[in-house]
């Protein structure tokens, strides 16, 4: 739908016309028209001026009506789409230690690591945070920031699909990823913090201990969500034949739970694929997402449009009045001696 931005402005319209029907001034110096003879035809020639005086007339006011156009600004506006609202901020901390290329994991009937099955259910809660503004912390070794707090989510899934294992290193820095989210949430105080820390050890590496991250994240009033990865029984071949062992036998979950349950967040265990979507099904009931939503609709200017045509409508004109004075220049001055020999001829016979 197109809308104007300023449409009092199609009052000057008639300024114009107005100006044109303004009562001219008498000279004092007027004096009269001399009468002289005319050998043409009158009634041709008036026709011919009229039809010359209508020409840049019809031009102006076409270029004077679309300068009116633009300077009114048309705009363009667009359909309603809805835009997110603002919500909770929910920081995602993901652990890429060695021990996450550990295959007992199933996904879709094949073992896969645990960091494949994380980026794929992990993909699919992200999808559905609509409201919320989401961050991507990756960690081993040190915890960095991969995506800072936004609302796109195709940027955030992105970045977490090409996450790779021992990017940083093979060891794991619980309390580093924490503090890190606690100094990413520290711009902002008016929305609920969120941090989902989602891990498959404990903590053997970083500056910050995960006791000391704790307090500054209870401080804060940051809630997190704790998710420990791994199976419980995996079947091993060796030369001995195949043993039942424990994948997850370094998973600290004492620590874990403590951390969760201090911020009023809650401790997860993630056995296989299915409980993992369980436990975001969960999340999405503890941490409901917003319904409300702002709507806005996009404005495109139009203006240089209108602009545009009448620039070029009068370069059209100027151009063809180039064109006009210099080729009827040979037929005016034909046309004048053809008159003066035919006045000179009868002017000799009359004689």
């Amino acid at each position: 739908m197109i809308s104007f931005a300023w449409p009092w402005l199609f009052a000057l319209l008639p300024l114009p016309l107005i100006i044109y029907f303004l009562p001219a001034k008498k000279s004092a110096n007027q004096q009269s028209a001399l009468i002289m003879p005319v050998l043409i035809n009158v009634s041709s020639t008036v026709m011919k001026d009229q039809q010359k005086r209508k020409a840049p007339l019809i031009v102006l006011t076409t270029c004077w009506i679309l300068l009116i156009i633009a300077v009114s600004r048309p705009q363009w506006l667009g359909e309603a789409i809805d835009i997110p609202s603002e919500g909770r901020e929910m920081m995602i901390a993901v652990d890429l230690s060695g021990s996450m290329e550990i295959e007992d994991m199933n996904l879709n009937g094949r073992n896969v690591n645990r960091l494949q099955m994380l980026k794929v259910v992990l993909g699919d809660f992200i999808a559905r945070r609509v409201s919320d503004r989401l961050g991507l912390i990756l960690f081993a070794d040190d915890a960095y920031m991969q995506t800072p707090m936004t609302f796109d989510r195709k940027t955030v899934k992105q970045m977490l699909d090409e996450s790779e294992l021992n990017l940083v290193g093979k060891k794991t820095a619980i309390g580093d990823a924490i503090a890190l989210a606690v100094k990413r949430f520290d711009a902002k105080q008016e929305s609920n913090k969120v941090l989902l820390l989602l891990t498959d050890g404990q903590n053997t590496a970083g500056k910050i201990t995960p006791e000391q991250a704790l307090e500054l994240a209870v401080a804060k009033d940051i809630t997190i969500y704790t998710v420990g990865i791994g199976a419980d029984v995996m079947l091993q071949k060796s030369m001995w034949g195949t043993q039942r062992i424990n994948p997850s036998s370094d998973l600290d979950e004492q620590s874990l739970a403590n951390i969760a349950k201090k911020t009023g967040g809650q401790y997860f265990r993630a056995r296989d694929s299915q409980s993992m979507s369980e436990i975001y099904g969960l999340l999405d009931k503890l941490e409901p997402i917003k319904q409300e939503q702002q709507q806005m609709r996009p404005l495109s200017a139009l203006f240089y449009w209108p602009l545009a045509f009448a620039a070029l409508l009068c370069f059209v004109y100027l151009l063809s009045l180039h064109f006009s004075f210099l080729l009827p220049t040979k037929n005016a001055n034909t046309k004048k001696n053809t008159s003066m020999n035919k006045d000179g001829v009868s002017a000799m016979g009359g004689k």
